[in-house]
């Protein structure tokens, strides 16, 4: 069982970096804990949460917009059994596309626990208890995430749930809590606002999605009040949770310092995710951990301080993003057979898939004050969007951020319709240096929702946007 490369984890960084070093001609082999390969992205997180945030949205639509385009229903209602199993069949279609893809990259895979005896030997620990031994060359850790959990509230898996239950829940709730107005917390609460569910929304920040440009976090809430009726409480502290019988008790401090109580039938408690980094006997070969004994340390090239492992994804310090840990795959398996790869960590992408969809590449509009960077902005609404219009899709707007003097885009910020795919047309601009005019300047198809893009660079050009 000798190997080039040995990737401990299967989710997205590992699964990828792992059919990256077969591409380049290294005997590959990968450990995944789990039966099934993909990680919690595939499994747990980004593909089946995006599938009940299209069922839902369906419905909602069904629900609140379909009378208005002339299409009317009745007797509308949800079957959350057949919801939750789409899901699942979502997830069983990518989970097998994972295993189609190792075969036919003659990638080995082993069931277990994968720790270190040294940094050349790994152990695989199966459930059964037996083991077995690989060698290898490299090593690459990609042992991913997990829900973070407050110490002061226990987590039953029943009442009071993490991301993970919230996804097979069997019924639509009356009432639920939300501990964090993050990404997660976000969608996993619209998917249940717009099935019907009166959603509380519980932030300790003075904003939600508080990490992305201040004004998308400002209108987000705006319409997700608006639309789904979605509650939010600012300047929170949560300080407990109780359950009794089928009904959950939130205690927080409000921004005043006073006790607040908050009752429902479900509470999520969504406050972050913590690197998995427990039992890969990283102390047998001299790594020590650091951001509170969690994140593995690693350099520019993603090597550890032990020649020849590596560590990729939210195991490391940086963003928690699937689409990160793929690249740092590629990256370290391009590193690993010798070639110069390059990953420009100011252009990885933020998106929140709620509806309108947020989406954010480069700086905001406060890390550009704090710095002392002089620049301009431009910003185009949807409401003046023909597209958008055509699609009752009006809320939100598109902000361009650009050098003050050079014209060259530092920062594309967006809210609206179909904003994940739309930020990609600025991370290939700013990826080649483009200024606002240069967007300007491009032909966009008409109508399309990538106008408003167009729209904004030219706001920041000379302020000559042509529909505002």
């Amino acid at each position: 069982m000798q190997y080039d490369v040995v990737v401990i984890g299967s989710g997205p960084g590992g699964y990828v970096g792992a059919i990256r070093c077969a591409q380049l001609g290294l005997k590959t082999a990968v450990i995944e804990k789990y039966k099934t390969y993909g990680g919690t992205c595939l499994n747990v997180g980004c593909i089946p949460s995006k599938a009940l945030l299209d069922s839902s949205e369906h419905f909602h639509n069904a629900a609140h917009t379909f009378t208005t385009h002339g299409i009317n229903l009745k007797d509308l209602k949800v079957d959350m059994k057949q919801m939750i199993a789409r899901k699942d069949d979502v997830v069983s279609q990518n989970t097998a596309g994972i295993t189609y893809l190792f075969k036919k990259n003659k990638i080995d895979t082993f069931e277990g626990l994968g720790s270190f005896v040294d940094k050349n030997t790994i152990l695989v620990t199966k459930a059964d208890g037996s083991t077995e031994t690989l060698s290898a060359k490299n090593v690459i850790i990609a042992t991913g995430s997990k829900p973070t959990a407050l110490p002061f509230l226990p987590i039953d898996k029943k009442r009071i749930i993490t991301s993970t239950e919230a996804l097979n829940i069997k019924e639509v709730p009356k009432t639920m809590v939300v501990i964090g107005g993050g990404v997660i917390g976000l969608e996993l609460g619209s998917v249940y606002a717009r099935l019907g569910t009166k959603v509380s929304v519980i932030e300790f920040m003075p904003s939600i999605i508080a990490t992305m440009d201040a004004g998308l976090g400002k209108e987000l809430q705006r319409v997700l009040k608006k639309s789904l009726g979605m509650e939010f409480f600012m300047g929170h502290k949560v300080t407990g949770a109780t359950t009794k019988g089928k009904t959950v008790t939130v205690t927080a401090d409000n921004a005043k310092g006073e006790a607040v109580k908050f009752e429902a039938d479900y509470c999520i408690v969504a406050v972050g995710r913590t690197a998995y980094s427990e039992g890969l006997g990283l102390d047998k070969i001299g790594i020590t951990l650091e951001e509170r004994g969690k994140k593995i340390p690693v350099n520019a090239h993603l090597e550890t301080s032990v020649p020849g492992v590596y560590a990729i994804g939210d195991v490391i310090t940086g963003a928690m993003l699937a689409h990160k840990a793929e690249d740092e795959g590629i990256y370290v398996a391009e590193t690993i057979a010798g070639q110069k790869p390059h990953i420009n960590y100011n252009l990885i992408p933020g998106v929140v898939y709620t509806w309108p969809e947020v989406a954010s590449v480069g700086q905001t509009e406060e890390q550009l004050k704090t710095a002392g960077v002089k620049y301009k902005t431009g910003s185009f609404p949807f409401k003046a969007s023909g597209r958008a219009k055509a699609s009752m899709d009006t809320d939100g707007f598109v902000k361009v951020l650009a050098d003050e003097k050079t014209d060259e885009v530092l920062g594309v910020h967006m809210i609206g319709p179909r904003a994940a795919d739309m930020i990609a047309e600025a991370v290939v601009a700013m990826e080649f240096r483009a200024s606002a005019e240069d967007i300007a300047r491009i032909c966009h198809a008409h109508p399309t929702y990538t106008e408003a893009l167009k729209e904004a660079a030219m706001a920041a050009t000379e302020n000559r946007a042509i529909h505002i």
